[in-house]
Order: C-alpha cells, then structure tokens, then sequence
C-alpha cells in the first residue's frame, strides 16, 4: 500500500476530528477525499507512464547510456552490456574505469572527477577500454550532469567508434605512406588550375631548380620555363592529344643556369569532364642531354676523319687513272641527291656518299695503261677492269666503317634483270645503296669524257636510264635521277 504524503495525512486527521458532524458536512469531506486520492493515483501514473517511457527509449538505443552516482554506477542500458560485453549488475558493481585501458585510466577517472565537481568539460572525448572478452576497444564518451533523486548524478552516453579509428589509423598510415614516396620523388611532381598557376609542387623542385615549392606555389608555371615558347607549344599540344610523355622543356633554375627536363602530362578534368587543371612530372635529363651532345660531336669529329680518309683514298684513285678525275665525287654528289629525293634518311644520304666517293678504289689494282687505254679494250683487258668491283670490296671488307661500305662497293655494277657483274645479283637481292649508285655511275660515264671516247651528254645519258627503267636499273633512283636534271635543274659539276 503506497504511503500517502504528509499533507494527505494531515488532511484525514482533519476529516476525523469532524466526522461526527451533521451529514450534509460528512457528505462534502468525502467527496472532497474521494477526488483528492483519484487526483494522487492520475500523478502516480503519469509518472510511471513518464519512467516507463524513458526506459523503453533508454534501452532500445544504439548508444551505451549510463549513470554514475559518487563511486558507483546505478544504471547501465542494453547497449552498454552489449558494447562492454558486462551485464548491468556488473557494471553497477564496479568502477567504470577498471575496464578502460590502463593507458587512459587516469585521463578517464579525473574527468569523471571533473564532471562530478560541476568543472567545465569538452562536449567528448575518446578513449580506448578492454571488454569482458579482452577485446580492445574505441569508444567516444559524452556526459552531463543531472540531479536523480536529488543527489548529482553524471548521465553519460558511450558510442563505439572502433571501425572508424581502425579506418583513420590505415587512412593516416596509408597518407604517411604516399607523403614519403611523394617527398622522396627525385622527379618533380607538379599540378596546376586552369589558368596555369602552379597549386601542387613536390619537394624535389628544389633539386631541379632551386626554388622551394612556398617559392613557386601561386606563381604561373611559365615562370619555371627558360623558352617562353616551350610552355605555349607543351600546353597546345598536350590539349591535341591529352596526354604528353618524354616531351623535352628547357628549365630555368634560380640561380640563372638552365637545365633540361623530360615532361609527362596529363589533363586534369571535373566531374563533368571540363578541364580544370594540368599534372605531370619533369625528370632532370640534362646529364642525358650534354651526353648525347658529347656522343654527337665525337661521331662528327669522326665523320670528319672518316671523310678526310676516304677523299684521301678518292685522290689515290685518281692519281692512278687522271682521265677520270673528279668521277667519284661527281657520282657521290649526284646518288646523295637521288637517295634525299627518294626520302632515305639523312644517315643513309652519308652512307651513299661515302660509298659512293670510294666505289673505285679497286681500279688501283688495273694497270694504268688499261685505265688510259684510248681505244677499245680488248675482252681480256674488259674481264680485268670488271675484277676492280671484287677488288674495292677485299680493300674495303676489314675498315669498320658504320655502314656496309664494301658491299655496296662489291655490287655497284649489279643489274635488277641480274646481267651485271661480279655475282650477278638481281632486284631486291641489291642493297638499294648500290642500285642508286648504279644509276648516277652510268650517268655520269656517259655524260663525261672517257680516255677511247668523248662525252655523249647528259640528254643521252638520261635516254639510256630511261629506257632501261626496271630491267637495268632500279625504277625508283631512275625516277629520282631523271626528276633532278628535268624538273630542279640539277647539273653535274664540270670543275671535279
């Protein structure tokens, strides 16, 4: 039976001393009784309504609550026996912080002191504890205080955050991990916004160039350029095509110098594919570039030497057969000129010439009387002049020479129908090198003066090509000979 309040109490002992008067009295003080304890039992249930509620949310929630009176915890929810692995009778029997992880047990038990003390407080704070099962684990804990039963009373409430600190340590370790391979780069690693100003520079800018990136951060990145030009040429061609590799840019550096780079780009874009930036890398290739440089002038020092080589073996030739002064020279000059009109590259434009200036040497092997021979040779004295081709290749065949020299040499009088000599090659069995030669060897014998005859022209000279185009000679150097002389006025110079 509940016990009624003091006031209640006072009010019967009111009802008792006048209960023997009449009964129209004793009728009022009933009904005034009876409407008084129906008021009391309204209040009583709204309370409990009110308890009921709060303990249904209280244990239905998610989070961990709790409350903490003094020294000893009067209240846990299912959600902290759930988080802590304790059932409420345990945790009430204990001090909350006996399972908080030894390393935060005293920051949690001096703010509990804190809070309970009234003192100002953050709104959270995260510490680790162990549950019941050993497991160790994150958890945020907020609280407030409340008066419960008139006495102070901390009501707090704990989240388990152990998935979000477990992904912040890998995403910090994975950061501290990309931070130390981006400042270890030895390429510089750059990224700028639509109008070219640099946003993103990587530490090895400084190796590069000199500038720190707190120097060159906010600046334009045409700044960092020694050839304005460069920048506007990179930046067109990089919007063409999308993506830049091995592009070559000359940098300027601080302290005045330059230095050449090899850039990589790519287009940095928005969500709706308009260009809102560029990134790339520039590595230092400027060791690279003063060695190439240096491996350039060695190979022309020696293109020299080996041309000087070659004129002096040229000149040989001539002093052994005078009447053809000037021949290999005037046929280099002219197979060097067919070989850029057909498109050959500049290096297989050097190899025809070369070649071409020496095809003769093994004519120093012919007596000069044969070689000077006013009248028609003989069948023996002709199969002896034919063995000069097989004569330059045995001269040639040891010189290492950076191309097949003595090949070409060895079949410059090779026919495509295969009537030439010394092997009797045919069409593509040739090196092109030596059907080119072929034709400007037979153009200029004829067109000049030969010792048992004199000079038949060049008009005739590019008759008998002509007409030999594909069975003779080679269709192609035929066509490029002919489209010099017809077409770009070249002539043969009369002065070698």
């Amino acid at each position: 039976m509940e016990t009624l309040p003091e006031d209640f109490q006072n009010f019967i002992k009111a009802v008792d001393k006048a209960y023997n008067k009449n009964d129209e009295d004793r009728l009022t003080l009933e009904r005034a009784f009876d409407l008084s304890s129906q008021e009391l039992r309204q209040v009583n249930d709204e309370l409990r309504k009110s308890e009921e509620k709060f303990r249904m949310l209280a244990e239905s929630s998610a989070v961990a609550i709790m409350m903490h009176q003094g020294d000893h915890w009067i209240y846990a929810n299912r959600a902290a026996e759930e988080i802590s692995g304790y059932t409420e009778a345990e945790l009430c029997s204990m001090h909350f912080w006996n399972i908080v992880h030894p390393d935060y047990r005293d920051m949690v038990k001096q703010s509990g002191h804190n809070r309970q003390q009234g003192k100002l407080m953050p709104r959270a704070y995260e510490f680790k504890f162990i549950a019941k099962n050993g497991v160790e684990k994150w958890v945020s804990l907020s609280g407030t205080q409340i008066k419960y039963e008139d006495k102070p009373t901390a009501l707090i409430s704990v989240t388990d955050i152990t998935e979000r600190k477990i992904t912040e340590a890998a995403l910090m370790e994975s950061e501290i991990k990309y931070r130390r391979i981006f400042e270890s780069f030895e390429d510089l690693y750059y990224q700028t916004d639509e109008n070219g100003i640099i946003r993103v520079l990587s530490p090895s800018v400084y190796r590069l160039t000199g500038w720190s990136p707190d120097e060159l951060i906010g600046k334009p990145d045409s700044d960092i350029y020694a050839r304005p030009k460069d920048r506007e040429d990179l930046v067109a061609e990089l919007f063409r095509r999308g993506f830049l590799r091995d592009y070559e840019v000359l940098l300027k550096k601080k302290d005045g110098t330059q230095t050449y780079a090899s850039l990589t780009a790519s287009i940095l874009t928005d969500p709706d594919g308009r260009p809102r930036g560029v990134s790339g890398t520039l590595h230092d290739i400027t060791e690279r570039k003063q060695a190439q440089e240096e491996r350039q002038q060695g190979f022309e020092r020696m293109r020299k030497a080996m041309r000087a080589t070659v004129q002096s073996i040229s000149l040989t030739v001539e002093m052994k057969d005078p009447y053809t002064s000037g021949h290999q020279q005037r046929v280099a000059d002219l197979a060097q000129a067919m070989a850029a009109e057909m498109g050959l590259s500049v290096d297989r434009q050097d190899f025809i010439h070369i070649a071409s200036s020496i095809h003769d040497i093994g004519k120093i092997s012919i007596p000069s009387s044969i070689l000077s021979k006013p009248t028609k040779l003989t069948d023996l004295e002709f199969r002896l002049i034919k063995t000069h081709s097989l004569s330059g290749y045995d001269i040639l065949k040891d010189i290492e020479f950076p191309w097949p020299v003595a090949d070409v040499v060895l079949q410059h009088h090779e026919r495509m129908n295969g009537s030439g000599y010394p092997q009797g090659l045919k069409g593509d069995d040739i090196f092109l090198e030596a059907r080119i030669l072929a034709v400007a060897d037979v153009v200029e014998a004829i067109a000049f003066h030969r010792p048992y005859r004199p000079s038949l022209g060049i008009a005739f000279a590019l008759e008998e090509i002509s007409l030999n185009r594909g069975v003779l000679y080679d269709a192609d150097a035929v066509d490029a000979c002919l489209k010099l002389f017809q077409e770009k006025n070249y002539t043969l110079d009369l002065k070698k």
